[in-house]
């Protein structure tokens, strides 16, 4: 959590310690003074574009702080370890589904440090019997969004008067799953998953991000069709792009679970939640660094 200040208002039966996941003190600290039986594992860099800045804290967060968590887990014996990881270590595929079992092949540094946490988490499932499941999703997207992230940061720019900003020219387009159906899918892997296997979470509707930001621009600026491009600035491309993760999650839909929101009314609902609350994320800038504390500093906010 970047500023867990903004979600106190959730903090009933929470416990929040403000902290940092590659501190193995912090964390053996955390299991040994609370009652954890279950582990959602959602903490990482998670943003493509800045991973080719910083590679090394992308492995450092995902990788080693992944390790750091899992030797605590374990020791503490958890019921259960679940770690959320990315449709993007598949890399792209043009036309064929995703499932489960097709080969890994990332191709930028974040997908690379997902992938490695993976094996890291597997392994423990085979040396120990760690009682492990992984989840690949696709974009999630809702309120309280960080701002990085296409849609809040597409919707941010048109409040602020500015284009929205494509990269490159590539017909590059991704699935975009709500957030409460997220919730969802994780509650349903967490009561009726099998421990040891990997869940694709998804959904079958798919948009080009140039047809999302001319969506966005009509919703938050109102203009007429034939001056949607006017908003449309097109700047250099990352190093790698993958141009579709189209992932198979019949999986998980034979354990009862299937989207519920459907893209237009999920997307209404984010729209207008950043339009009524436009100062929610202020102060935080994607160059943010994590902060490293001790257990005797990582107190719990009451």
């Amino acid at each position: 959590v970047i500023n867990v200040w903004k979600c106190m208002n959730v903090k009933l039966f929470i416990v929040f310690v403000y902290g940092d996941i590659c501190n193995p003190r912090l964390v053996n600290h955390i299991f040994a003074t609370e009652s954890i039986d279950i582990v959602f594992h959602f903490a990482a860099q998670t943003h493509v574009e800045t991973s080719f800045v910083w590679p090394s804290r992308y492995h450092m967060v995902n990788v080693e702080g992944t390790r750091v968590l899992l030797k605590a887990a374990f020791e503490a014996k958890v019921e259960k370890f679940i770690y959320i990881s990315t449709d993007e270590v598949y890399g792209e595929s043009l036309y064929k589904e995703l499932d489960e079992t097709s080969p890994r092949r990332p191709n930028n540094p974040y997908s690379v440090s997902k992938a490695a946490a993976e094996c890291l988490v597997l392994s423990y499932r085979e040396r120990h019997k760690f009682p492990v499941i992984i989840t690949r999703s696709n974009n999630v997207y809702g309120p309280r969004q960080y701002l990085e992230k296409v849609i809040p940061k597409f919707v941010s720019f048109l409040q602020l008067n500015k284009k929205c900003t494509i990269q490159g020219t590539s017909p590059q387009s991704r699935h975009f799953l709500y957030v409460d159906d997220a919730i969802e899918a994780f509650h349903t892997i967490l009561e009726r998953g099998t421990v040891g296997e990997t869940y694709n979470i998804g959904t079958d509707f798919e948009i080009s991000i140039i047809q999302l930001a001319r969506e966005l621009i009509k919703m938050v600026r109102h203009v007429p069709d034939a001056e949607l491009d006017d908003w449309l600035e097109f700047v250099p491309d990352r190093p790698v792009v993958d141009l579709r993760y189209p992932v198979n999650c019949e999986k998980l839909w034979r354990l009862g679970w299937k989207p519920a929101v459907s893209w237009a009314e999920g997307i209404r609902r984010t729209v207008k939640w950043y339009q009524e609350n436009p100062d929610f994320w202020p102060d935080v800038k994607p160059e943010d660094q994590p902060i490293t504390f001790e257990p005797d500093n990582a107190q719990p906010l009451n």
